[in-house]
């Protein structure tokens, strides 16, 4: 297909997407959910046709990928009934669209107040998990937007099956299928053709590693709420509980290697080292971790490779940890502040005043004291589910859920009031 013709293809897709949000914005609470309990009940009814079209996506995808891309692209029986019941959680959540917030009366007597509406028209563009298909159409149908969804070559089978269930669950709660649009086309110069369509496309949402967020920046004017790398730390404080700071520092790593908020960097106080990283040092070689450190845990644990500086800022997605000793608080939310991406980091103390500077100065989407950063999710936070974690600092930050995917708008209510 040469340019033109995608380009009015992408323009096609967008302008059809548009006319749907108008239909959806304006739709009711009843009939949203109907389409995500349709949509749920879909996904569990063809589950077999599913997992015959991700089985060949996964066979394809294990010729040049990674291990940890592999499982982010894998789905199970266990994986496709959480996305049925994700959908229903996001059905079950209350609906923020049309709420009216902030009223007041002014001295006149105008009554002013703030609706939460649907933006518009988002395009998600991510790659491998095809559990994104399910959350990201979801959430925007329940917030009564349209979405464009362009997920990953690799999952593109995977994708066209979701989708599928999606669409008919619009048609049959009679709303327009271009609600939920899958591009159709796996060139990658789609994407370029849809970053141009800022006339029709309110918001794009890129979910991917650093180069697909570099590439939507440098090729679209339409606002971005980027879900970028998760560089994670877990901070093991000076006054931390020893069975807690094992405990979270496993889970942080351990519990799933090929998310975003899993742990990448271990920083522990010097005060703490010599007791605790042989215990973790060990525990981490019975789950396969590599461990790459500073010369200090390599002193402490001769089986450490000493890392690199690009390891402070990697994002493994992988059982490989880097392991940093650091002289204390102090230091710690520096390391943060030089090497983090701003989306999830822990301290683990019980001391109250260090946890309470660490809450404040480290500026991430999401601090957390004495918990696994494995909890920094939209489900985990009772958003029902999410469309990504934003490291952005406007609009929304951390796990995006419903309320991220509106705006407001000013209503005024007068009784005939003019201004002079």
């Amino acid at each position: 297909m040469n340019a033109e013709s995608l380009e009015s293809q992408m323009e096609m897709l967008a302008r059809d997407a548009r006319e749907a949000s108008r239909i959806l914005a304006a739709s009711d609470t009843e009939t949203r959910n109907h389409v995500l309990t349709t949509a749920a009940s879909l996904i569990r009814q063809r589950a077999g046709s599913i997992l015959e079209a991700n089985a060949e996506d996964v066979e394809q995808a294990k010729q040049h990928r990674n291990e940890a891309f592999v499982d982010r692209l894998a789905l199970n029986d266990d994986r496709i009934e959480s996305l049925s019941v994700e959908l229903e959680h996001i059905a079950e959540l209350p609906d923020c669209v049309g709420q009216i917030s902030d009223t007041h009366i002014r001295p006149n007597g105008l009554k002013i107040g703030r609706m939460r509406v649907p933006i518009g028209v988002i395009a998600m563009v991510y790659e491998a998990r095809p559990g994104v298909t399910v959350e990201a159409g979801g959430l925007c149908v329940k917030s009564g937007n349209a979405v464009i969804l362009r997920g990953g070559t690799e999952s593109v089978r995977s994708n066209s099956e979701l989708a599928g269930c999606l669409q008919d669950a619009l048609e049959q709660s009679d709303l327009p299928t271009t609600g939920a649009q899958l591009v159709p086309v796996v060139d990658r110069s789609a994407i370029d053709a849809l970053l141009k369509m800022d006339r029709w496309i309110d918001m794009i949402i890129p979910r991917g590693g650093t180069e697909l967020i570099q590439r939507v920046q440098a090729n679209t004017h339409i606002p971005i709420l980027k879900h970028l790398h998760g560089v994670c730390h877990v901070y093991i404080d000076d006054a931390a509980d020893r069975e807690r700071a094992v405990q979270i520092a496993v889970n942080a790593k351990t519990q799933r290697y090929g998310v975003c908020n899993a742990m990448e960097t271990l920083l522990i106080s010097q005060s703490r080292a010599q007791e605790l990283l042989p215990e973790l040092g060990i525990i981490y070689a019975e789950h396969g971790v590599e461990l790459r450190g500073c010369p200090q845990t390599c002193q402490i644990l001769p089986q450490t490779k000493l890392a690199a500086e690009e390891d402070w800022s990697e994002e493994y997605l992988s059982p490989v940890l880097a392991v940093h000793v650091v002289e204390g608080l102090d230091a710690a939310i520096a390391h943060i502040a030089r090497y983090g991406s701003q989306h999830t980091d822990a301290i683990i103390t019980e001391d109250e005043q260090a946890a309470q500077r660490f809450v404040r100065e480290v500026d991430s989407s999401s601090v957390m004291v004495n918990a696994s950063t494995r909890f920094a999710d939209g489900f985990e936070y009772g958003l029902g589910a999410e469309i990504g974690i934003s490291t952005d600092k406007l609009h929304a930050r951390g796990p995006v859920g419903l309320e991220g995917l509106t705006s407001q708008k000013f209503v005024v209510y007068g009784d005939g009031q003019i201004r002079t």
